[in-house]
């Protein structure tokens, strides 16, 4: 059996490694780093498997997420709501655009952003909600979409983990994650479910003018070469990573099986267990796992990965301090206890190896390793 590895990159590279290998070597020959000819292409495939307007990639998923922002013509002193449980990276540039941060606690079972949470957040300052469909699943965005409508306010998806997943509605509508909102923000950060082989993002919409005003800020505010019209960043997707993208994405539904086929076995290996929770699926959302994450019942968590970690196997715990805790983000007010199930949740959750490239073998030996250390 192949060492097990959180994410196996490697070996989903060798798979496609003539492709790959192809594609750079054309960036390389015709020296465009910047601006090459296969990013409009990779935007345009993206655009059809999301059915979406406009896909405009960025530098990576930060960038995205402060370019949809200042996009929206969000001024210092609004207010924003997102989630109290997610990566930094949704937070902080909300606090580099000099915004009010307001944190909603998260749902126990899928640990995506409480919608019943929200409302009553609003004030007459709040502008925008960015939902964060965490671990590979979406938030409740039929009820998000209500709320923001009823409040006239932007939603900004966060969809850096879920890219690839639907939506379906009440009514039967479906809808890709991340082309819900008025705005979506995605990364490819290599060990994303669509990632390169470095740093990548894109934000995504199907509002012509704000696409115009994404392309324009992240090109330092200009339409026009040395005439710049808006304060603007400087967020190219290099070339040669567009064209990783490029090959990726015609396998990504691939990809989405793999997870989801890993995901199963670890459902059914251990769904009879009362000290390892499996994930509680949004029965709206398809999940895409970026991460396969379990809630720890009555077992000392790091006494647990250490185990693991003896047993040659992985394991990550995303996110160990909450938010609204952290150094950073001490200046807002929060306190412990504040968010009960965001502060529970960094207490017992762990993330097991969940990649493409996982076999049978690697999933029943990682199973029943975790069974006989809780016996």
């Amino acid at each position: 059996m192949d060492n097990i590895q959180m994410v196996d990159l490697k070996g989903q590279y060798l798979k496609i490694k003539s492709e790959i290998d192809t594609e750079i070597h054309k960036v390389l020959d015709s020296t465009a780093f910047i601006n090459g000819s296969i990013i409009s292409d990779f935007s345009r495939n993206l655009e059809k498997h999301l059915g979406v307007k406009h896909v405009i990639p960025c530098a990576n998923g930060t960038d995205a997420i402060q370019i949809a922002l200042m996009a929206l013509g969000l001024k210092p002193g609004d207010e924003v709501i997102t989630t109290d449980f997610t990566f930094v990276a949704t937070v902080e540039v909300v606090a580099l655009l000099g915004l009010k941060l307001k944190f909603a606690d998260a749902v126990p079972g899928t640990f995506n952003i409480d919608a019943d949470k929200i409302e009553e957040l609003i004030t007459p300052a709040t502008k925008a909600i960015v939902p964060v469909h965490l671990f590979g699943q979406g938030a409740d965005m039929e009820k998000i979409m209500k709320i923001a409508d009823k409040h006239k306010l932007f939603v900004v998806e966060d969809t850096a983990q879920a890219i690839g997943g639907t939506y379906t509605f009440d009514n039967g509508n479906k809808k890709m994650l991340g082309t819900i909102g008025q705005i979506g923000t995605t990364s490819f950060f290599p060990s994303k479910n669509l990632g390169c082989y470095g740093d990548g993002g894109a934000v995504i919409t199907n509002d012509d003018s704000l696409a115009e005003k994404c392309r324009q800020i992240l090109n330092h505010g200009s339409k026009v070469k040395y005439y710049h019209d808006v304060v603007g960043i400087n967020s190219r997707l290099d070339t040669i990573q567009a064209a990783v993208l490029f090959v990726k994405l015609k396998y990504l539904n691939d990809y989405q099986q793999a997870r989801q086929k890993a995901a199963a076995y670890y459902d059914n290996a251990l769904k009879d267990s009362k000290h390892f929770i499996i994930p509680e699926r949004n029965k709206k959302s398809e999940h895409v796992f970026h991460q396969y994450t379990l809630k720890l019942n009555g077992i000392d968590r790091n006494d647990l990965q250490n185990y693991l970690k003896e047993k040659g196997i992985p394991s990550m715990v995303y996110y160990p301090v909450s938010l609204h805790l952290q150094k950073a983000y001490l200046n807002l007010g929060y306190k412990e206890n504040d968010f009960p199930v965001t502060e529970e949740l960094s207490d017992i959750v762990l993330s097991l190896p969940m990649h493409t490239e996982l076999t049978e073998n690697q999933l029943e030996y990682i199973t029943k390793t975790l069974l006989d250390y809780a016996k």
